[in-house]
């Protein structure tokens, strides 16, 4: 499967059978111990961002793009504690859930932007830029580019999180446990955390805070990259 089908995959499958199973496990209703697992753990990442961000506080000072925002999960809390956020994802299904839980939890106060773009597309400038569990979509090569291309857009700061490369997660992933059961249908890419950072020092960034989600299903690294 070359990279163009591979963006072709996941646009369809979030904008179908995927949509509705990850919109379910990012809400608050009933799900399988899988996708529980999963909720609590890509949970514990938003939770651990908007912690880092309300730490530094200067939050409402602060223009945020939430590139590959899903069904909001991040952009609304961001919104509520005063960021101006601007957000897109890929599939025109996640973003239109993510503005019907804005609307319902913001009004129209203070709303995050939402568009459907690819993340290649995004233009624009921003103080941060946020993208939290994409990059398992990208084979290692399109990943560089898009890490690139992100760095680009971040005036200040980038915070990415990822799966990352050990031989532990990479056996997991080879034998089918990493995503189990019905929540497999993308490919899965880990990424090792020396090579992202590597892609970020290029880019004239350096690493300042980092963190560790691991429950039994959901492994994801979380990095903060600042300008030198």
């Amino acid at each position: 499967m070359n990279t163009v089908d591979d963006k072709t995959v996941v646009r369809e499958y979030f904008n179908s059978t995927g949509f509705d199973r990850w919109r379910r496990i990012y809400g608050d209703g009933e799900v399988s111990k899988v996708q529980l697992d999963i909720r609590t753990g890509h949970q514990q990442t938003v939770d651990n961002v908007l912690a880092w961000l309300q730490d530094d506080g200067n939050i409402e000072q602060l223009t945020i793009c939430d590139a590959g925002c899903g069904v909001g999960s991040l952009s609304i809390p961001l919104a509520q504690s005063g960021a101006k956020v601007f957000a897109s994802d890929i599939s025109e299904q996640m973003v239109g859930e993510a503005k019907e839980r804005a609307q319902a939890v913001l009004g129209e106060a203070n709303s995050p932007i939402f568009t459907v773009q690819d993340l290649e597309a995004l233009s624009g400038k921003y103080h941060t830029v946020i993208c939290l569990d994409v990059l398992i979509h990208y084979p290692q090569d399109k990943a560089a580019q898009m890490i690139a291309h992100l760095a680009s857009l971040a005036e200040s700061r980038l915070i990415l999180s990822f799966a990352p490369k050990t031989l532990g997660l990479s056996l997991l992933k080879k034998i089918g446990s990493f995503f189990p059961g019905s929540s497999k249908a993308t490919r899965a890419y880990l990424h090792r955390e020396a090579d992202v950072i590597n892609i970020l020092e290029s880019q004239g960034f350096k690493i300042q805070r980092s963190g560790m989600t691991s429950t039994r299903f959901y492994f994801s690294r979380l990095l903060e990259a600042t300008r030198n």
